[in-house]
């Protein structure tokens, strides 16, 4: 049997740490404060909307939400530049240490995306949505924060003590928001990586031979058995919608085909209570850690 590597018990000890920075903030002035600017109702944007929340009263980060007309009620180029002149806004708010803007955008307005994204100040940009936040992830710089799920991911390691340091790792996903800066993120951290994509002739090949396997590629039981082997530390990313899951009544799942797989490998992420149970807590934290930046610069 694998050991299962515990998103919620690496967010637990995240948290408790997360409260204590809050309480430490708060006793020399500083509310850690967190702008959430969301465009219409997007289901999955509510969702995570809802957890954040919880989450933030739980450690003790003040949330504001400033939520936009969906494209069907608003022309794309005039609510173009409401997000724009928002961001600008929140830019200028001392008392607003990070900013969350729930991507993709929907409709038309997601062709103005990049525009919108660099609008916001690198130094609130708490989950990478800006080109220098992203750069300076590729240069080693600290600019800006690294996007939240991929941290995550590296929270794990720490807190199982994993060390990916000379380990031959596997990354299939080539996203911007996953794949391309966990695998820089990793090798910052001196693993051997590989990264595998939809080109890739034999992902399956790739995917045995690593010590590390992390699968961000949005498939539903597209990680089978003839991916892993028996040493193997499996970080799955992906959540996706299994409807057959919980006696038919649907539920979350990763690429992982998780019965399957979790016998014959050393370690692995369960979906849910993986991944996206870490990746609030480190975006929390970013807002924390903005927080104290600001608060040293203003001594």
């Amino acid at each position: 049997m694998a050991k299962i590597l515990s998103g919620k018990e690496t967010a637990e000890a995240l948290n408790q740490e997360l409260k204590e920075k809050c309480e430490a903030l708060r006793a020399e002035g500083s509310e850690p404060r967190l702008a959430i600017v969301r465009v219409g109702e997007n289901p999955s944007d509510l969702s995570y909307e809802r957890g954040v929340l919880k989450r933030a009263a739980e450690v003790g980060v003040e949330v504001v939400r400033i939520v936009l007309p969906d494209v069907t009620e608003m022309k794309a180029e005039e609510l173009k530049e409401k997000l724009i002149g928002t961001l600008k806004e929140l830019n200028q708010r001392d008392d607003v240490h990070g900013v969350l803007m729930f991507r993709p955008l929907p409709g038309d307005l997601r062709q103005y995306e990049h525009e919108i994204c660099n609008t916001l100040a690198p130094e609130k940009d708490v989950d990478s949505m800006t080109d220098v936040s992203q750069a300076a992830v590729y240069l080693g710089q600290k600019v800006g924060f690294p996007p939240c799920t991929p941290e995550a991911c590296i929270r794990i390691l720490d807190h199982y003590g994993i060390d990916p340091k000379g380990m031959e790792t596997t990354i299939i996903g080539r996203s911007l928001v996953v794949g391309k800066p966990l695998a820089m993120m990793l090798l910052a951290r001196n693993a051997t990586v590989t990264t595998c994509h939809t080109r890739t002739k034999d992902v399956a090949a790739c995917a045995r031979r690593a010590e590390l396997l992390i699968s961000s590629a949005g498939v539903l039981k597209s990680l089978t058995r003839d991916y892993v082997n028996q040493d193997q530390i499996v970080i799955d990313v992906s959540i996706n919608w299994d409807p057959d899951k919980k006696e038919g009544k649907g539920g979350i799942a990763g690429d992982a085909d998780f019965e399957n797989v979790e016998p014959y490998v050393r370690a692995i992420t369960p979906v849910p209570g993986g991944v996206g149970a870490v990746t609030t807590s480190v975006l929390l934290t970013h807002v924390a850690e903005a927080c104290l930046k600001m608060q040293q610069l203003s001594k």
